[in-house]
Protein backbone atom coordinates (compact mmCIF):
# COMPACT_ATOMS: atom_id res chain seq x y z
CA UNK A 1 0.00 0.00 0.00
CA UNK A 2 1.46 3.73 -1.03
CA UNK A 3 0.85 6.94 1.17
CA UNK A 4 -1.78 7.69 -1.15
CA UNK A 5 -3.97 4.45 -0.71
CA UNK A 6 -4.00 4.91 3.04
CA UNK A 7 -7.06 5.03 4.49
CA UNK A 8 -7.76 8.48 6.03
CA UNK A 9 -11.25 9.90 6.85
CA UNK A 10 -12.37 12.84 4.46
CA UNK A 11 -13.78 16.14 6.39
CA UNK A 12 -14.63 18.35 3.75
CA UNK A 13 -13.73 21.99 3.41
CA UNK A 14 -15.69 24.68 2.31
CA UNK A 15 -15.72 24.48 -1.64
CA UNK A 16 -18.31 23.16 -4.45
CA UNK A 17 -17.41 19.64 -5.47
CA UNK A 18 -14.58 19.11 -8.46
CA UNK A 19 -12.19 16.66 -9.75
CA UNK A 20 -8.87 16.80 -11.61
CA UNK A 21 -10.53 16.51 -14.88
CA UNK A 22 -13.67 19.24 -13.92
CA UNK A 23 -10.62 21.62 -13.11
CA UNK A 24 -8.69 20.80 -16.36
CA UNK A 25 -11.85 21.29 -18.24
CA UNK A 26 -12.60 24.53 -17.05
CA UNK A 27 -9.32 25.72 -17.44
CA UNK A 28 -9.64 25.08 -21.37
CA UNK A 29 -12.71 26.20 -20.86
CA UNK A 30 -11.09 29.44 -19.67
CA UNK A 31 -7.85 29.98 -21.72
CA UNK A 32 -9.60 31.99 -24.53
CA UNK A 33 -11.37 34.23 -22.05
CA UNK A 34 -7.62 34.73 -20.66
CA UNK A 35 -6.31 35.78 -24.19
CA UNK A 36 -9.21 38.41 -24.46
CA UNK A 37 -8.58 39.82 -21.29
CA UNK A 38 -4.43 40.05 -21.43
CA UNK A 39 -4.35 43.92 -22.38
CA UNK A 40 -6.44 44.61 -19.36
CA UNK A 41 -4.64 42.24 -17.17
CA UNK A 42 -1.47 44.26 -18.19
CA UNK A 43 -2.57 47.39 -18.20
CA UNK A 44 -4.17 47.40 -14.49
CA UNK A 45 -0.76 45.60 -13.32
CA UNK A 46 -2.90 43.37 -11.88
CA UNK A 47 -5.14 40.55 -12.38
CA UNK A 48 -8.73 41.93 -12.05
CA UNK A 49 -11.44 41.26 -10.31
CA UNK A 50 -13.30 39.45 -13.20
CA UNK A 51 -10.04 36.91 -13.73
CA UNK A 52 -10.14 36.24 -10.34
CA UNK A 53 -13.43 35.83 -10.14
CA UNK A 54 -13.22 33.36 -12.87
CA UNK A 55 -10.50 30.99 -11.82
CA UNK A 56 -11.82 31.22 -8.16
CA UNK A 57 -15.09 29.56 -10.03
CA UNK A 58 -13.30 26.89 -12.25
CA UNK A 59 -11.35 25.59 -8.94
CA UNK A 60 -8.10 26.75 -10.33
CA UNK A 61 -6.81 27.46 -6.95
CA UNK A 62 -7.29 24.25 -5.27
CA UNK A 63 -4.89 22.04 -6.86
CA UNK A 64 -3.12 21.04 -4.37
CA UNK A 65 -5.75 20.56 -1.98
CA UNK A 66 -5.52 17.55 0.10
CA UNK A 67 -8.24 14.49 -1.13
CA UNK A 68 -8.84 14.77 3.07
CA UNK A 69 -10.01 18.23 2.80
CA UNK A 70 -12.33 17.26 -0.86
CA UNK A 71 -9.95 18.56 -2.47
CA UNK A 72 -8.06 16.91 -6.09
CA UNK A 73 -4.91 16.43 -4.75
CA UNK A 74 -3.19 16.61 -8.52
CA UNK A 75 -0.20 15.20 -9.60
CA UNK A 76 3.29 17.22 -10.29
CA UNK A 77 1.74 16.73 -14.23
CA UNK A 78 -1.35 17.19 -14.15
CA UNK A 79 -0.63 20.65 -12.50
CA UNK A 80 1.91 21.57 -15.30
CA UNK A 81 -1.09 20.66 -17.87
CA UNK A 82 -3.82 22.95 -16.10
CA UNK A 83 -1.03 26.16 -15.81
CA UNK A 84 0.52 25.27 -19.18
CA UNK A 85 -3.45 25.97 -20.37
CA UNK A 86 -3.75 28.57 -18.53
CA UNK A 87 -0.58 30.81 -19.39
CA UNK A 88 -1.21 29.77 -22.79
CA UNK A 89 -4.68 32.32 -22.81
CA UNK A 90 -2.69 34.63 -20.43
CA UNK A 91 1.35 34.55 -18.75
CA UNK A 92 0.45 36.73 -15.79
CA UNK A 93 -2.69 34.62 -14.65
CA UNK A 94 -0.66 31.84 -15.18
CA UNK A 95 2.05 32.81 -12.93
CA UNK A 96 -0.48 33.46 -10.21
CA UNK A 97 -2.45 30.31 -10.26
CA UNK A 98 1.10 28.76 -9.64
CA UNK A 99 1.91 30.70 -6.73
CA UNK A 100 -1.49 31.01 -5.57
CA UNK A 101 -1.91 27.36 -5.41
CA UNK A 102 0.52 26.48 -2.78
CA UNK A 103 -2.26 26.80 -0.07
CA UNK A 104 -2.49 23.11 -0.74
CA UNK A 105 0.77 22.53 -0.73
CA UNK A 106 1.69 25.19 2.85
CA UNK A 107 -1.54 22.95 4.54
CA UNK A 108 0.51 19.44 4.53
CA UNK A 109 3.25 21.54 6.16
CA UNK A 110 0.83 22.28 9.32
CA UNK A 111 -1.02 20.72 11.89
CA UNK A 112 -4.32 19.63 9.91
CA UNK A 113 -6.22 20.93 12.85
CA UNK A 114 -4.45 24.38 12.79
CA UNK A 115 -4.44 24.24 8.62
CA UNK A 116 -7.89 23.56 8.55
CA UNK A 117 -8.52 26.29 10.68
CA UNK A 118 -6.52 28.37 8.29
CA UNK A 119 -7.68 27.27 5.36
CA UNK A 120 -11.15 26.81 6.18
CA UNK A 121 -11.92 26.87 2.02
CA UNK A 122 -10.46 24.91 -0.89
CA UNK A 123 -10.05 27.83 -3.26
CA UNK A 124 -7.78 30.27 -0.78
CA UNK A 125 -4.81 31.98 -2.47
CA UNK A 126 -1.50 31.41 -0.82
CA UNK A 127 1.31 34.18 -1.73
CA UNK A 128 4.41 35.19 -0.60
CA UNK A 129 8.30 34.93 -0.63
CA UNK A 130 9.73 31.71 0.98
CA UNK A 131 13.96 32.00 0.85
CA UNK A 132 15.25 33.36 4.16
CA UNK A 133 14.89 37.55 3.85
CA UNK A 134 14.38 38.09 7.25
CA UNK A 135 14.76 36.79 11.14
CA UNK A 136 12.53 35.70 13.32
CA UNK A 137 13.85 35.66 16.39
CA UNK A 138 12.83 32.45 18.20
CA UNK A 139 10.26 33.12 21.68
CA UNK A 140 7.63 31.51 24.29
CA UNK A 141 4.92 30.02 21.69
CA UNK A 142 6.44 31.49 18.52
CA UNK A 143 8.45 34.28 16.62
CA UNK A 144 9.42 37.97 16.39
CA UNK A 145 9.85 38.66 12.77
CA UNK A 146 12.22 41.59 12.71
CA UNK A 147 11.13 44.48 9.81
CA UNK A 148 12.60 43.46 6.31
CA UNK A 149 11.20 43.96 2.99
CA UNK A 150 10.31 40.43 0.66
CA UNK A 151 9.91 40.66 -2.72
CA UNK A 152 7.96 38.92 -5.64
CA UNK A 153 4.84 38.56 -3.23
CA UNK A 154 2.97 37.50 -6.90
CA UNK A 155 -1.25 37.98 -7.23
CA UNK A 156 -0.89 40.55 -4.14
CA UNK A 157 -3.56 42.30 -4.46
CA UNK A 158 -5.75 39.03 -4.48
CA UNK A 159 -4.03 36.65 -2.06
CA UNK A 160 -5.99 35.73 1.24
CA UNK A 161 -2.47 34.14 2.84
CA UNK A 162 1.35 35.48 2.66
CA UNK A 163 4.04 33.90 3.73
CA UNK A 164 7.47 35.59 4.70
CA UNK A 165 11.09 33.24 4.73
CA UNK A 166 13.14 34.22 7.79
CA UNK A 167 16.39 33.01 8.72
CA UNK A 168 15.97 31.81 12.70
CA UNK A 169 17.65 33.35 15.41
CA UNK A 170 17.57 32.07 19.27
CA UNK A 171 19.38 33.67 22.10
CA UNK A 172 20.66 36.21 19.35
CA UNK A 173 22.27 33.64 17.16
CA UNK A 174 21.79 32.41 14.06
CA UNK A 175 20.24 28.65 15.12
CA UNK A 176 21.80 26.00 12.89
CA UNK A 177 20.60 22.58 11.90
CA UNK A 178 22.60 19.02 12.79
CA UNK A 179 23.44 19.80 8.64
CA UNK A 180 25.28 22.86 9.53
CA UNK A 181 22.84 24.94 7.56
CA UNK A 182 20.84 27.71 9.27
CA UNK A 183 17.40 26.64 10.40
CA UNK A 184 14.70 28.48 7.67
CA UNK A 185 11.07 28.90 8.27
CA UNK A 186 8.16 30.52 6.52
CA UNK A 187 6.03 32.27 8.52
CA UNK A 188 2.73 32.52 7.32
CA UNK A 189 -0.17 35.43 8.21
CA UNK A 190 -3.57 36.84 6.93
CA UNK A 191 -3.09 39.63 4.16
CA UNK A 192 -4.61 42.11 6.33
CA UNK A 193 -1.54 41.90 8.44
CA UNK A 194 1.00 43.07 5.80
CA UNK A 195 1.75 46.05 4.07
CA UNK A 196 1.74 45.87 -0.20
CA UNK A 197 4.77 48.12 -1.37
CA UNK A 198 3.90 49.18 -5.31
CA UNK A 199 7.14 47.85 -6.30
CA UNK A 200 6.38 45.63 -9.30
CA UNK A 201 7.31 48.14 -12.65
CA UNK A 202 9.04 45.22 -14.77
CA UNK A 203 9.95 44.54 -18.25
CA UNK A 204 7.19 41.51 -18.24
CA UNK A 205 4.53 39.64 -16.27
CA UNK A 206 3.42 42.79 -16.01
CA UNK A 207 -0.34 41.65 -14.30
CA UNK A 208 1.52 39.68 -11.30
CA UNK A 209 1.31 42.31 -9.14
CA UNK A 210 4.23 40.50 -7.71
CA UNK A 211 5.00 43.76 -5.61
CA UNK A 212 7.62 44.08 -2.51
CA UNK A 213 5.93 43.93 1.14
CA UNK A 214 6.41 44.55 4.61
CA UNK A 215 4.17 44.90 7.77
CA UNK A 216 4.48 48.08 9.83
CA UNK A 217 5.73 48.47 13.35
CA UNK A 218 9.58 47.27 13.85
CA UNK A 219 8.57 43.05 14.45
CA UNK A 220 5.56 41.22 14.34
CA UNK A 221 4.80 38.27 16.59
CA UNK A 222 4.03 35.23 14.39
CA UNK A 223 2.60 32.14 16.49
CA UNK A 224 4.42 28.68 16.18
CA UNK A 225 1.82 26.85 14.85
CA UNK A 226 2.02 28.79 11.75
CA UNK A 227 5.29 28.13 10.40
CA UNK A 228 6.84 25.73 8.71
CA UNK A 229 9.79 23.85 7.55
CA UNK A 230 10.03 22.25 4.19
CA UNK A 231 12.12 19.87 5.91
CA UNK A 232 8.83 18.73 8.10
CA UNK A 233 6.06 17.55 6.64
CA UNK A 234 3.34 16.93 8.72
CA UNK A 235 1.16 14.91 5.82
CA UNK A 236 1.97 11.86 3.95
CA UNK A 237 1.61 11.94 0.24
CA UNK A 238 3.51 12.65 -2.60
CA UNK A 239 3.05 15.88 -2.68
CA UNK A 240 4.74 16.40 0.55
CA UNK A 241 7.11 13.83 0.98
CA UNK A 242 10.07 16.19 -0.95
CA UNK A 243 9.91 19.78 -0.20
CA UNK A 244 10.43 20.66 -4.44
CA UNK A 245 6.82 20.57 -4.59
CA UNK A 246 6.56 24.37 -5.36
CA UNK A 247 8.50 24.11 -7.52
CA UNK A 248 7.40 21.34 -9.70
CA UNK A 249 4.46 22.66 -11.42
CA UNK A 250 6.20 26.06 -12.94
CA UNK A 251 7.42 24.99 -15.85
CA UNK A 252 3.85 24.71 -17.17
CA UNK A 253 4.24 28.80 -17.49
CA UNK A 254 6.96 28.57 -19.82
CA UNK A 255 5.44 25.96 -22.00
CA UNK A 256 2.13 27.62 -22.48
CA UNK A 257 3.55 30.87 -23.28
CA UNK A 258 5.67 29.47 -26.28
CA UNK A 259 2.66 27.15 -27.33
CA UNK A 260 0.76 30.35 -27.53
CA UNK A 261 3.40 32.11 -29.53
CA UNK A 262 3.94 29.51 -31.58
CA UNK A 263 0.23 28.45 -32.57
CA UNK A 264 -0.33 32.58 -33.64
CA UNK A 265 3.28 32.20 -35.60
CA UNK A 266 1.93 29.78 -37.55
CA UNK A 267 -1.46 30.95 -38.26
CA UNK A 268 -0.18 34.67 -39.03
CA UNK A 269 2.59 33.00 -41.41
CA UNK A 270 -0.22 31.09 -43.08
CA UNK A 271 -1.19 34.32 -45.04
CA UNK A 272 1.48 36.80 -44.41
CA UNK A 273 3.18 37.87 -47.73
CA UNK A 274 6.77 39.31 -47.73
CA UNK A 275 7.05 42.54 -49.40
CA UNK A 276 7.72 43.82 -51.88
CA UNK A 277 8.35 40.17 -53.24
CA UNK A 278 4.71 39.18 -52.58
CA UNK A 279 6.01 35.94 -52.11
CA UNK A 280 4.20 33.93 -49.33
CA UNK A 281 5.97 33.63 -46.14
CA UNK A 282 4.64 29.73 -45.43
CA UNK A 283 7.05 29.10 -48.86
CA UNK A 284 10.13 30.47 -47.66
CA UNK A 285 12.46 27.93 -46.82
CA UNK A 286 13.56 30.31 -44.24
CA UNK A 287 10.29 30.95 -42.51
CA UNK A 288 9.72 26.96 -43.11
CA UNK A 289 13.28 25.98 -41.34
CA UNK A 290 12.57 28.56 -38.45
CA UNK A 291 8.56 27.14 -37.45
CA UNK A 292 10.09 23.46 -37.61
CA UNK A 293 12.83 24.45 -35.54
CA UNK A 294 10.84 26.15 -32.96
CA UNK A 295 8.01 23.12 -32.58
CA UNK A 296 11.63 20.70 -32.33
CA UNK A 297 12.81 23.18 -29.45
CA UNK A 298 9.51 23.01 -27.75
CA UNK A 299 8.19 19.88 -27.90
CA UNK A 300 11.91 18.32 -26.95
CA UNK A 301 11.49 20.28 -23.86
CA UNK A 302 8.55 19.81 -23.12
CA UNK A 303 8.99 16.20 -23.30
CA UNK A 304 11.72 16.15 -20.88
CA UNK A 305 9.68 18.03 -18.47
CA UNK A 306 7.09 15.21 -18.46
CA UNK A 307 9.25 12.48 -18.64
CA UNK A 308 11.54 13.30 -15.06
CA UNK A 309 8.21 14.49 -13.42
CA UNK A 310 6.85 10.88 -14.00
CA UNK A 311 9.93 9.06 -12.91
CA UNK A 312 9.78 11.42 -10.13
CA UNK A 313 6.12 10.83 -8.88
CA UNK A 314 6.77 6.97 -9.45
CA UNK A 315 9.63 6.84 -6.99
CA UNK A 316 8.27 8.73 -4.14
CA UNK A 317 4.80 7.12 -4.45
CA UNK A 318 6.78 4.05 -4.20
CA UNK A 319 8.90 5.55 -1.22
CA UNK A 320 11.94 5.13 -3.55
CA UNK A 321 15.13 6.76 -3.38
CA UNK A 322 15.57 9.37 -7.01
CA UNK A 323 19.03 8.76 -7.90
CA UNK A 324 21.40 11.85 -8.50
CA UNK A 325 20.44 11.62 -12.35
CA UNK A 326 16.41 11.80 -11.52
CA UNK A 327 16.90 14.48 -8.80
CA UNK A 328 19.21 16.14 -11.88
CA UNK A 329 16.46 15.65 -14.41
CA UNK A 330 13.21 17.12 -12.76
CA UNK A 331 15.59 20.51 -12.25
CA UNK A 332 17.29 20.46 -15.78
CA UNK A 333 13.99 20.12 -16.92
CA UNK A 334 12.53 22.70 -15.76
CA UNK A 335 15.26 24.93 -16.46
CA UNK A 336 15.44 23.95 -19.97
CA UNK A 337 11.83 24.60 -20.28
CA UNK A 338 12.32 28.27 -19.27
CA UNK A 339 15.43 29.01 -21.22
CA UNK A 340 13.57 26.93 -24.58
CA UNK A 341 10.60 29.25 -24.20
CA UNK A 342 12.88 32.00 -24.01
CA UNK A 343 14.41 30.77 -27.32
CA UNK A 344 11.42 29.41 -29.04
CA UNK A 345 9.65 33.43 -28.61
CA UNK A 346 13.26 34.61 -30.27
CA UNK A 347 13.06 32.80 -33.26
CA UNK A 348 9.15 33.42 -33.86
CA UNK A 349 9.93 37.38 -32.88
CA UNK A 350 12.47 36.89 -35.87
CA UNK A 351 11.04 35.01 -38.15
CA UNK A 352 7.31 37.45 -38.20
CA UNK A 353 9.67 40.39 -38.30
CA UNK A 354 9.03 44.09 -37.93
CA UNK A 355 4.57 43.72 -36.70
CA UNK A 356 6.22 41.50 -34.20
CA UNK A 357 7.18 44.46 -31.84
CA UNK A 358 3.19 45.92 -31.36
CA UNK A 359 2.18 45.24 -28.18
CA UNK A 360 -1.82 44.94 -29.74
CA UNK A 361 -1.32 43.60 -32.93
CA UNK A 362 -0.67 39.53 -31.28
CA UNK A 363 0.97 37.85 -28.99
CA UNK A 364 4.67 38.12 -29.42
CA UNK A 365 5.97 41.42 -27.72
CA UNK A 366 4.50 40.39 -24.68
CA UNK A 367 5.88 36.86 -25.21
CA UNK A 368 9.35 37.97 -25.67
CA UNK A 369 8.90 40.52 -21.98
CA UNK A 370 7.15 37.53 -20.24
CA UNK A 371 9.61 34.87 -21.03
CA UNK A 372 12.37 37.30 -20.85
CA UNK A 373 11.60 38.03 -17.15
CA UNK A 374 10.58 35.02 -16.24
CA UNK A 375 13.98 33.76 -16.83
CA UNK A 376 15.02 35.96 -14.06
CA UNK A 377 13.31 33.62 -11.49
CA UNK A 378 16.00 31.09 -9.81
CA UNK A 379 14.38 28.55 -11.66
CA UNK A 380 15.16 30.03 -14.52
CA UNK A 381 18.87 31.11 -14.14
CA UNK A 382 21.65 29.45 -15.97
CA UNK A 383 23.30 29.82 -13.28
CA UNK A 384 21.54 26.99 -10.88
CA UNK A 385 22.76 24.80 -12.82
CA UNK A 386 25.99 25.04 -11.21
CA UNK A 387 24.15 23.10 -8.06
CA UNK A 388 22.79 20.26 -10.43
CA UNK A 389 26.42 19.87 -12.43
CA UNK A 390 27.89 19.32 -8.65
CA UNK A 391 25.11 16.74 -7.75
CA UNK A 392 26.24 14.84 -10.96
CA UNK A 393 29.96 15.50 -9.87
CA UNK A 394 29.59 13.74 -6.45
CA UNK A 395 30.77 17.59 -5.07
CA UNK A 396 27.72 16.85 -2.13
CA UNK A 397 29.14 20.24 -0.33
CA UNK A 398 28.35 22.53 -2.96
CA UNK A 399 24.61 22.09 -2.64
CA UNK A 400 23.07 24.77 -0.69
CA UNK A 401 19.55 23.81 -1.24
CA UNK A 402 16.92 20.98 -0.32
CA UNK A 403 14.91 21.53 -3.30
CA UNK A 404 17.28 19.56 -5.60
Amino acid sequence: MNVREKSVPVEYQEGKPLSAGDIWVGAKELRPFLASKSDEIEEARRLTPEVVAAMHDKGLFRLNMPKIWGGPEMTSMEQVEVIEEISRGDASAGWCLMIGCDTGIYSGYLEDSIAREFYPKLDMVQAGWVYPIGQAHEVEDGYKVKKAQWAFCSGSTHTDRIAAGCTVFKDGEVKMLPNGMPEWRLMLAPTQDWEILDTWHTTGLCGTASNDYTFTGEEMFVPREHTFSFLEPKREGVLWAKPDTLLRKMSGIPLGVARAALDFAVDTLKDKVEMPAMRPYKTNPRVQASIAEAEMKLGAARSYVFSSLETQWNKLEKGEELSEKERADVWMSRLNAFQTARDVVRILYDTIGGSAIYAHKGPLDRAMRDTTTMCQHMVGQVKTSEAVGALLLGDQDSIRTPML
